[in-house]
């Protein structure tokens, strides 16, 4: 039995004050809960605010228009831009950057909730020891239930000779006021693959090296290959399959990565490192063994409900999420918040679960990624009869006419109802493509109901029509 109300001093407290722990302080305090959110960071806003989301995309930006002006003769047209101004895409993301982190801090200070900023960690199972950032003396606070949500760190490998010889991470590259003319992204997933199209995009000589045998790891190996196949036409060589064995400096002052692939040894040089290796779950401090909350490879253990092994503490975003994205974020903080107030008031309505049938993903590399739902593999490991059809761009008259003919649209669909069930798209504007299918997938649609929906021509979206054809050709009909 949950002890009573008056036996603590919040209802509901959120650790970390991000995306997803703003989302479930503001739904907790919405429904009558006593709310305190603990942030300790040294700037409130959240990764996707100031490290993530938001600043990588504006750098972004300038590197599409730079592409943009690099082709600009393939469309008879005459550009002359001179080298890239680091200084003032740099500025025009600080000024960005803090408007959005402004309106969320005015969110957190608003007065809905009671404001720390300090870190946490726990004592027990329904108290926290809390440290302020300004020095003042640490205290305790006590709840009734718990949302973590302190999001996640950067991934650092143990590589021989990597700390002696330095490198940059994500956070030096996005506020950075001069690029090398060199660079060697470790890594091949969506953080490396966006930085790497920037660093190019500004002139500096770019090579991945990824540890898997494809870029993407888990996503179809075809994307893999467009994506080598399209980053390799514009300079940036890509090697898959390594295994890096010591980094050093040489005597003229670059970097030197010596490691292994299906081919032999080797060794490249640059004038800087960028670790890109994706990120983990920030939850080393938390002291979470005290409250009796259990991690599986530093991330909490959660329900569908978003309870960890404790009940009574949620936990949402990085730090429990099976994917690192801000709309799952916020949609876990929301469904813990509503839970919590189920269990505190002893509803009778069960608790939510969260569901991930629309599971989305995107990548804003160029060319883009972006997929929804279930992948092949998926299908294949839980036995459901599906059937697969795609389409090129190559072949697709808008993209032909933009120039941009890398990729390609992939959609699955059940093999007897024709319902669909994931799709994939690999090409120009792909993470704006997908919530196309995004929205059949939500009112369950079948590829032929799809296929019959008008498409104005010639558009890209209207690419979706033929895979879509294809599968309802293939599905008898019931």
């Amino acid at each position: 039995m949950m002890p009573p109300p008056a036996s603590f001093d919040f209802d509901f407290i959120v650790i970390g004050g991000g995306s997803a722990g703003y989302a479930a302080a503001r739904t907790a305090a919405s429904l009558g809960l006593t709310t305190a959110v603990i942030d300790g960071a040294p700037e409130l806003g959240g990764l996707c605010i100031l490290r993530g989301c938001m600043p990588s995309k504006t750098l972004i930006e300038s590197a599409n228009r730079a592409i943009t002006l690099r082709r600009a003769s393939e469309f008879g047209l005459s550009a002359h831009p001179g080298p890239p101004s680091i200084p003032t895409i740099r500025d025009r993301k600080r000024t960005l950057i803090a408007d959005f982190a402004s309106y969320r801090q005015g969110q957190l200070e608003d007065g809905r909730f009671t404001l720390h900023r300090a870190t946490a960690n726990f004592l027990d199972a329904h108290t926290l020891s809390v440290t302020p950032i300004d020095a003042s003396p640490a205290f305790s606070l006590t709840a009734r239930s718990f949302c973590v949500a302190t999001g996640s760190i950067a991934s650092i490998p143990p590589i021989p000779g990597l700390a002696e010889t330095g490198y940059w991470t994500s956070d030096d590259i996005l506020d950075a006021d001069s690029l090398p003319a060199s660079c060697i992204v470790l890594g091949g997933g969506a953080i490396a693959l966006e930085l790497a199209h920037y660093l190019d995009a500004m002139g500096t000589r770019t090579t991945l090296i990824q540890r898997n045998h494809q870029l993407l790891t888990g996503l179809d190996p075809e994307a893999s290959n467009v994506l080598r196949t399209a980053y390799a036409q514009r300079g940036i060589t890509t090697h898959c399959g390594t295994q890096i064995h010591r980094i050093h400096t040489t005597p003229d002052g670059l970097k030197q990565i010596h490691f292994t692939d299906g081919t032999g040894d080797h060794h490249l040089s640059a004038h800087q490192i960028l670790v890109a290796l994706g990120r983990h779950p920030n939850t080393g401090s938390l002291n979470l063994a005290a409250a009796r909350v259990s991690l599986s490879h530093q991330k909490i253990v959660v329900q569908p409900t978003q309870q960890s092994t404790q009940p009574h503490i949620f936990a949402a975003g990085d730090v429990a999420s099976p994917l690192d994205v801000v709309h799952l974020a916020i949609e876990q903080g929301e469904i813990a918040a509503r839970n919590a107030h189920r269990l505190l008031t002893h509803s009778t309505q069960p608790l939510e679960h969260i569901h991930y049938r629309l599971r989305l993903f995107g990548v804003f590399s160029h060319p883009q990624v972006a997929a929804v739902g279930a992948s092949e593999s998926e299908l294949l490991a839980q036995k459901i009869p599906f059937l697969s059809a795609s389409y090129p761009f190559d072949d697709h008259g808008k993209s032909m006419t933009m120039g941009e003919t890398h990729g390609f649209v992939k959609m699955l669909a059940h093999a007897e109802t024709g319902e669909i069930l994931g799709a994939l798209c690999v090409g120009p504007e792909a993470t704006e493509l997908i919530h196309e299918v995004v929205v059949a997938m939500h009112f369950r649609s079948t590829a032929a109901t799809l296929a019959r929906i008008p498409h104005y021509h010639p558009t890209l979206s209207e690419i979706w029509t033929y895979p879509a054809e294809e599968l309802a050709d293939q599905i008898p009909p019931k």
